[in-house]
């Protein structure tokens, strides 16, 4: 049992029963009316006893000093008497009065005490067990709200789940679409890193024709150097004719001269006519060998000079129109070389944005799969951790079913307790106590279990028994279908 409201509340009716000499009754207390002092001589009193088993002491009562009231049967339960008749007259028993030897445990008292603390003890802790289960019923609210949060959680996360998985699958389409756009790529890089290397082979080609025909130029450089020295030869060669035709032409004055002054002059010369010199055929004759040398050298002069000028002018024609070709080859192949190096530069800048694109696209794809992979790995982790903490709480829940299953037992008897208690002290409110004074230290008294006597105990107060009053709370908590309806607290006196 947990709870007892007034244990000591049958002292007095069984105190002033068991001795009717104790008839002095203390106002101030109302459960020690009929009670003043114990009688002197006795040892200890089984009064103490009574709360706890008054059938057995009853029971030890000799059959022939049982009163039975007028028209009851006799019965060993001295309650049944109560309720059915008024209050019968008292009898006393002088062998009654004697002291019985009953050999009770001095250590009663003590006893008695220590169980009047286990009994507090035991409602301080059924009053702490209330209040824990009223917190285990709020925890029970919260985690059936956390249940239910923890279902709707369950149910958008499946939707988060698709979201995840049209995400992953346009992340999917999108890194398709790169690599399709990569293939296609990096075949225009292969076409353009080829149509480099052709141009890179007719950029060679071109220089290696640029070096020929500039070896052709040095050569033809050379003859022309050598056809301007030629040049320079016959121009001295034609000052040299030049000035052979002025001495020539000096010459024949010089002759003509000489003839005119021989013609003026008339010379008488005596010669031997054995002997006659023909001056003049020999001066024609040296005149005429002279001028047809020199008309040949002149000839030959003017001839072989013509033929070389010509040569030299139709050579230097021809050169001069190869080198204006040659330079308009090569004016062509530079703009076509810088063209081509312009292209060159483009493409390889297009090819390192390709690259850099490439490069991008692929860091991106990672990340967006890396990132993917991580929030996936999350929604995993906290939907396993959701799982572990809803067995868990299914756990504890289920635990505190069975701890609120076996409170609400032991409530339920608590309140059958109470009721069968409030019952025994409507009934005992109801009853009246007479007392009758008569000679010695016998009597009996009404009492709610019966007129019967019962045989003195000895000393019925301990020296240093002093009664007292405490407080025990009672808290009622109603329920409902597991849902806590009300909950009143009361505080009884004890």
């Amino acid at each position: 049992m947990w709870f007892f409201k007034k244990p000591w509340s049958h002292l007095p009716e069984a105190a002033a029963w068991l001795h009717p000499s104790l008839h002095h009754v203390h106002e101030g207390d109302p459960d020690l009316q009929g009670v003043h002092l114990w009688p002197p001589g006795f040892q200890q009193p089984l009064i103490h006893q009574w709360p706890r088993f008054p059938c057995q002491l009853l029971q030890l009562l000799p059959s022939g000093q049982q009163q039975q009231l007028p028209g009851q049967p006799r019965s060993g339960r001295l309650w049944r008497c109560c309720w059915h008749g008024g209050i019968t007259a008292v009898l006393v028993n002088q062998s009654l009065l004697n002291c019985l030897d009953l050999e009770v445990d001095p250590n009663i008292q003590a006893v008695r005490l220590q169980e009047k603390e286990q009994i507090k003890t035991l409602n301080n802790k059924f009053a702490s067990f209330i209040d824990k289960v009223r917190f285990l019923e709020q925890q029970n609210k919260m985690l059936a709200t956390k249940w239910s949060l923890l279902q709707q959680q369950q149910t958008s996360q499946s939707n988060m789940d698709n979201m995840f998985e049209s995400y992953n699958s346009h992340l999917r389409q999108q890194l398709d679409t790169l690599g399709q756009e990569k293939l296609k790529l990096e075949a225009e890089l292969g076409n353009k890193q080829g149509l480099v290397e052709d141009f890179k082979n007719k950029y060679e080609d071109e220089i290696n024709k640029r070096r020929e025909i500039e070896n052709k130029f040095v050569l033809i450089k050379k003859d022309v150097d050598e056809a301007y020295m030629n040049k320079v030869e016959l121009e001295s060669r034609l000052e040299l004719t030049d000035e052979i035709n002025f001495l020539r032409q000096q010459y024949e004055e010089e002759i003509c001269e000489l003839q005119s002054q021989i013609s003026d002059t008339s010379v008488v010369l005596s010669m031997d006519n054995s002997r006659s010199l023909d001056l003049d055929g020999i001066i024609t004759e040296v005149k005429a060998q002279y001028e047809k040398t020199a008309n040949l050298s002149h000839a030959e002069a003017d001839s072989m000079y013509q033929i070389k000028y010509e040569e030299l002018q139709t050579l230097a024609g021809k050169h001069r129109d190869d080198l204006h070709c040659m330079k308009s080859e090569i004016s062509d192949k530079n703009h076509s070389i810088s063209r081509l190096q312009g292209k060159i530069e483009a493409l390889k800048g297009q090819r390192a944005s390709l690259e850099a694109a490439i490069a991008d696209a692929k860091q991106r794809g990672e990340l967006a799969i890396n990132d993917t992979n991580a929030k996936l790995a999350q929604l995993e982790g906290a939907l396993q951790k959701a799982k572990q903490d809803m067995a868990q709480q299914l756990h504890e829940y289920q635990k505190l079913m069975n701890v609120k299953l076996v409170v609400d037992i032991e409530t339920t008897y608590h309140k059958l307790l109470e009721g069968e208690e409030n019952r025994l002290e409507a009934g005992m409110q109801n009853m009246s106590i007479q007392m009758k004074t008569t000679s010695g230290y016998s009597g009996m008294v009404s009492s709610p279990y019966g007129g019967l006597p019962i045989p003195g105990f000895g000393s019925l107060q301990s020296p240093g028994f002093t009664p007292t009053k405490s407080a025990v709370v009672v808290k009622k908590i109603k329920t409902c279908d597991r849902k806590l309806v009300s909950q009143t607290s009361d505080v009884l006196p004890k």
